[in-house]
């Protein structure tokens, strides 16, 4: 692809933190598309369907990139290499969650859209048969982005609901898994490229930004208040990219208010259709606790 057509994707619930993360990337000359109400899945076919994008850069609203030479420089290597996919893996080097190392957690992917469309089809991530060739991805995974004495589980399938199209795109195009390191603050995840260069930082916890600190726990009994953590992170980010972190007045604060009141209208509805994955993942988990999921 010579030219390839560029966007920047974010699936994002929280106007603020999206105003934060694009404003770290908007200068770019690239499209920036914000995703709201869409599945944890959805939003893939949402990018597949658009041909008039040839590579995506998903960002989530709480990734903030502190090197764009570095970001565009990977994109080339995607292109020039013929890697479908180039992420962090959910489980893999650092990520505070057990996942499946084999699927890239979609906080941040350069996605060769092209490539991806010669084999995607519904019914063929549908299809997938995971355990059929599990032992021979397990064999062939790239054991250098993985820590030392850590336990990975390649037994996960359905921890998230984009896990079969991540299983699939990773047997059925080439895979660029990134290596990380674990911030400071015990949580955000640093990204890097295979050369050693920082992309990004991951902050996790997003879904509390705003939360006090009770709540929190309640919901997340390891986690406290996010906010301060999260903001320390967004001034680094532009610090490191050389930007200035940039500060909403009262109309834009309203904004961000009434623009979350609406994603909530939306999302619990979405959240409540969800519980019976959920709680069928949890009571698979509880009986089976080293096996499939």
């Amino acid at each position: 692809m010579n030219n390839p057509r560029i966007k920047v994707y974010c699936r994002s619930f929280d106007l603020k933190l999206y105003r934060l993360s694009k404003g770290l990337y908007e200068h770019w000359g690239f499209p920036c598309v914000r995703l709201t109400d869409q599945t944890a899945d959805g939003y893939f076919r949402t990018m597949l369907r658009d041909t008039d994008c040839d590579i995506a850069i998903n960002v989530d609203e709480d990734c903030f990139v502190t090197n764009k030479e570095a970001v565009l420089a990977l994109v080339d290597y995607v292109v020039a290499n013929g890697i479908a996919n180039a992420g962090c893996p959910d489980g893999g080097a650092w990520v505070p969650r057990d996942g499946n190392p084999l699927v890239t957690n979609p906080f941040f992917n350069i996605l060769n859209l092209k490539l991806l469309r010669e084999h995607y089809t519904p019914k063929a991530v549908k299809a997938f048969d995971y355990a059929a060739v599990k032992e021979q991805m397990i064999a062939s995974y790239p054991t250098d982005v993985l820590i030392k004495d850590r336990t990975y589980n390649f037994e996960a399938t359905n921890q998230e609901p984009y896990y079969p199209f991540f299983l699939w795109q990773a047997y059925s195009s080439k895979t660029l898994y990134l290596p990380s390191q674990r911030h400071p603050d015990g949580w955000t995840t640093i990204l890097y490229t295979p050369q050693g260069e920082e992309l990004c930082r991951h902050t996790w916890l997003a879904r509390f930004y705003s939360v006090p600190a009770f709540i929190v726990h309640h919901w997340q009994p390891n986690a406290g208040a996010q906010q301060a953590r999260i903001d320390a992170v967004i001034d680094e980010a532009y610090k490191l990219s050389g930007m200035v972190r940039p500060l909403f007045g009262a109309k834009e604060r309203c904004l961000f208010v009434g623009d979350k009141l609406l994603r909530w209208c939306i999302k619990v509805p979405q959240r409540i259709a969800g519980w019976p994955r959920k709680l069928k993942n949890k009571l698979l988990k509880h009986n089976h606790p080293h096996g499939q999921l």
